[in-house]
C-alpha cells in the first residue's frame, strides 16, 4: 500500500496575520479564512501602534490670552503685586499697609450642602486670614474673618458669590472684636 499525500488546505496552514495585509505592502502572506479579521503587526511594521505618529503637545488648543489669569489658581501674592503698579522690576512687592479688621458674616440662601464651608476655608487660607466658619440650624452659614482689611473685604466679595453650587440671597456683615484664633478653621454646626 502506498502512502497517499494529501495537501493541506490554505486555511489550515500556519497562522498568518490578515487577509488584507497585501494592501499594506506585505507580499508573502497567505490568505486566511474570513472569520480571522484581526491584524497583528510586528513591532517593526509601519502600522504597529507604537510606530504611528502621535500629536505633539504644542498642538493642544489653548484659550485666548486674556483668559490665562482667570484659569490660574487664586493666590494672595497676585493682590499685593497688583496693589503697587509703580513697582520696578528690581523691587519686591510691598504688602498693603492697611490696618487689621475683624468682621462676622451671616450668609443666607442655598449655602448648606453645597460645600460652602470647605470653599470658605480654602479661600480664607489662601488670603492668609484667621477665623472660622460654621453652619447654623436656620440654614445659614456664619463666618468670622480677621486680618488685613483689604483681604477681609476681598473675602466678603467672594462670599457674596460663593462656590458654584451655592446661591447666596443675603449677606450681613457685622464688625466684631471676637478672638479669631491662630488660623482659619471649620467649626461644628450651632
Amino acid at each position: 500500500m502506498s502512502p497517499t499525500v494529501q495537501t493541506i488546505p490554505k486555511y489550515i496552514q500556519p497562522p498568518t496575520f490578515c487577509r488584507n495585509l497585501r494592501q499594506w505592502g506585505c507580499t508573502n502572506v497567505t490568505p486566511v479564512r474570513p472569520r480571522n479579521r484581526f491584524v497583528l503587526f510586528p513591532r517593526s511594521h509601519s502600522c504597529h501602534p507604537l510606530n504611528l505618529p502621535t500629536p505633539h503637545l504644542s498642538y493642544r488648543p489653548r484659550p485666548p490670552f486674556p483668559l490665562y489669569p482667570l484659569l490660574r489658581p487664586y493666590s494672595p501674592h497676585h493682590i499685593s503685586f497688583l496693589s503697587s503698579p509703580t513697582m520696578t522690576l528690581n523691587s519686591s512687592p510691598d504688602p498693603p499697609q492697611s490696618s487689621a479688621k475683624t468682621v462676622k458674616l451671616v450668609i443666607k440662601g442655598r449655602v448648606q450642602g453645597v460645600c460652602y464651608r470647605d470653599w470658605t476655608v480654602e479661600n480664607a487660607r489662601k488670603l492668609g486670614l484667621k477665623g472660622w466658619v460654621r453652619n447654623k440650624r436656620d440654614g445659614s452659614v456664619e463666618a468670622l474673618f480677621s486680618g488685613n482689611s483689604d483681604y477681609v473685604q476681598e473675602m466678603e466679595q467672594q462670599c457674596r458669590r460663593g462656590p458654584p453650587a451655592a446661591m447666596v440671597t443675603g449677606l450681613d456683615v457685622f464688625p466684631s472684636d471676637e478672638d479669631p484664633g491662630s488660623g482659619f478653621e471649620r467649626r461644628p454646626t450651632v
